[in-house]
């Protein structure tokens, strides 16, 4: 598996010298063609080989990110169920020694016991709650409403559309 410092080099060097050699055709031959001017540059350089191995790598690389992002999607749901698995246990471990009044239970491998916790809060009328006891949130720019109305026409100072940038698609089969 190759990083992008690997290709970054190699590439600079064959995409320059395939402009100054396109270039030159251009210069000795004005007339040339787009076809024959890409043929001739496919059979003195190396840089549509290259390109092909690097957008290669590319797909190598997302295909992995693909099958590493459903493993730690499948672990994450995997682990979400252990620790609700370990909170049922400790639930039902507690609920078993308060009615039994066990108090304490000591083995070789761990000492469980009861106590009092600390008071929680519990949320009985949020409309009610006194201003002071409210944090208020920084805003959120909506950039996805900001642009569904720029497309639609709407004018809104502080924003434009930028122009489109060109993008590369890469279809497999």
């Amino acid at each position: 598996m190759q990083n992008n410092s690997v290709f970054a080099g190699p590439i600079t060097n064959e995409l320059s010298r395939h402009l100054i050699l396109r270039n030159r055709l251009l210069a000795e031959i004005p007339d040339i063609d787009e076809d024959t001017l890409a043929d001739t540059l496919e059979g003195i350089t190396n840089l549509r080989e290259m390109l092909a191995e690097v957008i290669r790598s590319a797909l190598v690389d997302e295909a992995l990110a693909g099958g590493l992002s459903t493993r730690l999607s499948d672990m994450k749901a995997r682990l979400d169920r252990l620790e609700e698995r370990a909170k049922r246990k400790r639930q039902l471990a507690l609920r078993a020694m308060a009615e039994a009044d066990i108090p304490k239970l000591a083995e070789s491998d761990f000492t469980a016991s009861l106590k009092q916790g600390a008071p929680t809060l519990e949320v009985v009328a949020e409309d009610k709650i006194p201003a002071a006891y409210w944090k208020p949130q920084p805003s959120k720019l909506d950039k996805l409403g900001l642009l569904a109305a720029l497309k639609l026409g709407t004018e809104i100072e502080g924003v434009a559309l930028a122009a489109p940038q060109t993008q590369l698609s890469v279809r497999t089969k």
